[in-house]
């Protein structure tokens, strides 16, 4: 067997190379080390000029530490580089051997400190301008906001008329109606009473056509109210169209509630009228029972609180409350009052 081709040389050979390509790779990383390194006498003069730590080791590092002058040169002419404060990957030389005392120079001071009058001119301008770019941006959001409320606002405005709107055609066609049976009838027992058709002249039916549909002011609600007024008038609506064969059981419900809310609005500091027992009888009877009657009250801002219906005081609504009045006068008044509106 060849000396070389035994199997221990070739382990040994093997180790060898394995060592070498260590060895070599060490003296990569001094040698690189070596290039990477800044002198920290130089470091302290740059950085006693005022100049932040990671400026001057990068400008150290790239002038290859020859003097503290270069440096700040090197630092005038890269300031706006975007990488000048970002610190480098170097090592700082603590120098063992008495160098050179080192003498700044009027003009490196003069450069210094408009260097730095610069650097903090920069920083305030930004600053100026984000805190400007922020006051706009919050002046936009604010306008959006408004917008957006604004917009709801009117829709729900809107909402509010068409529901108007569509209860003065009902009420329209229903006073419609009312007369026309009211005319048959009257033609009906004049026949009974023996005349001939003959005789009678079909009087033309006052519809009322000739009548403005406008809107009574009293029924102009505030803006807050709408949308709570169209949740009422549905409650309302409910709690008619529900008892319809019952027309007197209706009008002590809507007076029993008349009341509760006109108590409320003149007298808000009596808790004895902000305060209703669920299980009163009278109550149950009236409202209690009645789909719609406890929603409505709520809507006017009672809250359940174990066996009462009860308003805190600082829930006290003087607008909502108007807005009920209303309603319910409109209610009790009105003989047409959500009498076509299918609930």
């Amino acid at each position: 067997m060849h000396p070389y081709s035994s199997p221990f040389f070739i382990l040994n050979f093997q180790t060898l190379a394995h060592h070498s390509k260590k060895l070599l790779s060490l003296q990569f990383s001094f040698s690189r080390m070596a290039f990477l390194e800044v002198k920290q006498q130089l470091l302290s003069e740059i950085e006693a000029l005022g100049f932040p730590r990671a400026r001057a080791v990068r400008a150290l590092h790239n002038t290859g530490n020859v003097s503290s002058e270069v440096a700040i040169n090197w630092i005038i002419d890269h300031e706006s580089d975007p990488d000048i404060d970002r610190m480098p990957l170097v090592a700082v030389n603590i120098d063992i051997e008495p160098s050179e005392p080192f003498h700044i120079t009027e003009d490196m001071k003069r450069k210094a400190k408009e260097l730095r009058n610069q650097m903090r001119q920069e920083k305030e301008e930004e600053e100026e301008k984000s805190e400007r770019q922020r006051e706009k941006d919050r002046i936009h959001s604010g306008k959006e906001l408004q917008e957006a409320k604004r917009i709801a606002e009117e829709t729900e405005r809107k909402r509010y008329i068409d529901s108007r709107q569509a209860e003065k055609r009902e009420e329209k066609n229903a006073r419609e109606k009312v007369l026309q049976k009211l005319e048959q009838d009257k033609i009906e027992r004049k026949r009974n009473l023996g005349m001939t058709s003959e005789r009678l002249a079909t009087k033309p039916t006052a519809t009322g056509t000739g009548e403005k549909d406008e809107f009574n002011p009293q029924n102009s609600l505030p803006a807050i109210s709408v949308g709570i007024a169209v949740s009422m008038r549905e409650c309302l609506r409910s709690l008619k169209h529900h008892r319809k064969d019952d027309s007197e059981k209706v009008r002590k419900a809507f007076q029993t509630l008349f009341i509760y809310v006109r108590n409320v609005a003149k007298k808000p500091d009596e808790e004895k009228f902000r305060k209703i027992r669920l299980s009163n009888p009278l109550f149950q009877e009236r409202v209690g029972s009645l789909k719609g009657g406890i929603e409505f009250l709520e809507l006017c801002g009672f809250q359940r609180k174990g066996e009462f219906l009860y308003l805190p005081r600082d829930k006290v609504d003087p607008r909502v409350l108007f807005t009920a009045g209303s309603l319910l006068e409109s209610a009790l008044t009105n003989p047409f009052f959500g009498i076509l509106q299918s609930v």
